[in-house]
């Protein structure tokens, strides 16, 4: 063994023996090892392969010697290769977008359509805008004992800005409707007696309001509006909404809250019955937090609605809890998605929106809101492939004091022309509603899109002894079609179930008893064709209700049959 090695381990056992004892009396001096030669290791001492690895020997055949032989001629030419040229694409040009157009139309039953709709970029952040609108009638309806004239007008300016961390929109209006109460059932009244009555009324409104659009933020988005809502019989309605949207930080997670105010007061001269002035007054302060969770696929919207009602009119006051629960999970990816959830909400009703719903009402309407405690839903929705898109859905809610149109009571003593059982009044009832509904979306190219919904109700009353004017089946199909670079056409299908409602006549000798009405289902086909003369004027062509059904929307209010209109619409940019 090397010297060197030899005394390296002598040095180490000695060490380690040394360091187990337990020493009392250290005799040991110190020593210096020198070591005289430093190793130089040599190749013997390397561990080496004893086994050489064989290389067997294949034998090969003779190599055939192959030899190859050109025979080439010389060829005289004269082509010349031209320049390279890269090719090139034919785009399609570009569709010139207008940002303002005009159209005007005229029809049957002496029918005047007319829109206009402005929008003019001021510079790079500030735009403003304005609409425009008319519709009207002179009517014509056959078997009627009154004329059924109608217009609508409204008119809308707005003003908006970007700037950089938020943008701002501010907008103004009003409009101008007038109908008549043309509705009188030829059961109880005559020609004669019709002719003293002055069926024509009107509602105006103006309105003002605007919105705030934060970017990174807390506060999302603002919104104040106000509207002022009468008629010509001296009924009148304020209301005053405003809206805050905005996320409350906690630690890595967002709170989204919701605050808001209602405020509406009104009155109407008389009741119904008598000359007692009706007015009524509440506002509404709700608060709405909610926070989302997403997991993989599953995403879920936790909140509450709170809402608390001053009734300023009837000194009452009233506190509301709501669930306000959402979930969706994607069962496979976006073929099948699962959805449902549980909410509810304060309803604010109003004299403008019964009116917009049912322009027959009587300025006699007794307004409280309505308490919908939940409605809870489940759906199925998703692709069946890239160009149709499907959505099934049940819906369970329960709702207090829900508002149901019902035709007022005929009076042989009526001093108003609103009192002949040609007007409607609201009644309030504790309804449950089941309802299943479809859809089916097809877009099979930019040039076609085809649209299906449908909807099956049922209802449960306490009160009421039915679900007055809610139809148990509604259904519509929308068809658009861009037949060639001039010429479209498009179409519409309305299904409305039957409803029930109630006729009764009061002031008789012998009263008459309350009947119950049960209004046909209708079908209302619509359906136009147009033609692009040049980018910026077109002419088109509608036809309505098509099956030429006089059918009542309303308890004797029957509306035009088969309708035609032409006109033309021209694009424009200032």
């Amino acid at each position: 063994m090397n010297y060197r090695f030899k005394v390296l381990i002598i040095a180490a056992l000695y060490s380690v023996y040394g360091l187990a004892q337990e020493r009392t009396t250290d005799t040991i001096d110190d020593q210096v090892v020198n070591v005289i030669k430093p190793y130089t290791p040599t190749i013997a001492d390397a561990f080496k392969i004893k086994q050489e690895p064989k290389i067997g020997e294949e034998s090969t055949s003779t190599r055939k010697v192959i030899k190859y032989n050109i025979f080439s001629i010389p060829v005289a030419s004269t082509f010349t290769p031209a320049k390279g040229k890269a090719a090139s694409v034919d785009k399609a040009k570009a569709v010139k977008l207008f940002d303002n157009y005009a159209s005007f139309g005229v029809g049957t039953y002496t029918t005047v359509l007319g829109e206009v709709y402005l929008n003019h970029q001021l510079s790079n952040t500030e735009t403003v805008g304005g609409y425009f609108s008319h519709h009207s009638s002179q009517g014509g309806i056959e078997d009627l004992l009154v004329d059924d004239d109608f217009q609508k007008t409204s008119l809308n300016a707005n003003y908006s800005q970007k700037l950089r961390d938020f943008s701002w929109k501010i907008d103004a209006g009003f409009n101008i409707q007038s109908f008549n109460w043309y509705g009188i059932p030829q059961e109880f009244f005559t020609q004669s007696q019709a002719n003293a009555v002055e069926p024509g009324h009107s509602f105006n409104s103006f309105y003002v309001g605007g919105i705030l659009d934060f970017d990174d933020s807390i506060i999302n988005q603002g919104s104040a509006k106000f509207r002022r809502f009468g008629d010509n019989q001296n009924s009148g309605e304020n209301r005053f909404l405003a809206d805050l949207n905005f996320d409350i930080p906690i630690e890595d997670q967002y709170i989204n809250t919701e605050v808001s105010i209602d405020y509406i007061n009104g009155s109407f001269d008389r009741n119904y019955i008598d000359n007692t002035e009706l007015k009524y007054a509440n506002t509404a302060i709700g608060l709405a937090p909610s926070y989302q969770l997403k997991e993989d696929d599953l995403t879920v919207d936790l909140g509450v609605r709170l809402v608390y009602l001053n009734n300023t009119e009837n000194e009452a006051n009233k506190f509301f809890i709501y669930p306000n629960i959402e979930a969706s999970y994607r069962l496979v990816s976006e073929i099948l998605i699962a959805y449902g959830g549980v909410k509810g909400e304060l309803i604010q009703n109003s004299y403008y929106q019964f009116a917009n719903d049912n322009p027959f009402v009587s300025p006699t309407l007794f307004i409280t809101p309505t308490d919908q405690r939940y409605k809870g839903f489940l759906g199925l929705k998703g692709k069946l492939s890239n160009n149709v898109s499907y959505n099934i859905r049940g819906n369970y809610w329960a709702e207090e004091s829900k508002a149901l149109f019902k035709a007022n009571a005929a009076q042989t003593f009526a001093e108003e022309d609103y009192q002949y059982g040609n007007s409607f009044d609201v009644v309030y009832d504790t309804v449950k509603t089941f309802s299943v509904a479809g859809e089916l979306n097809i877009d099979v190219n930019r040039n076609f899109t085809l649209g299906i919904k449908g909807e099956y109700f049922n209802y449960s009353v306490d009160n009421e002894h039915e679900a007055w004017n809610l139809p148990d089946i509604t259904g519509s199909i929308f068809l658009d079609y861009q037949i060639s670079e001039k010429w479209y056409a498009g179409g519409s299908v309305f299904y409305v179930g039957e409803r029930k409602d109630e006729m009764r006549l009061d002031g008789t000798f012998t009263p008459m008893v309350p009947e119950i009405i049960t209004l046909d289902s209708f079908l209302d086909a619509n359906a136009h064709l147009g033609y692009k003369i040049n980018p910026q004027l077109s002419v088109f062509a509608k036809v309505n209700n098509i099956a030429n059904q006089g059918y009542q929307r309303w308890l004797n209010f029957p509306v035009q049959s088969i309708q035609f209109l032409a006109g033309a619409t021209y694009q424009f940019d200032f």
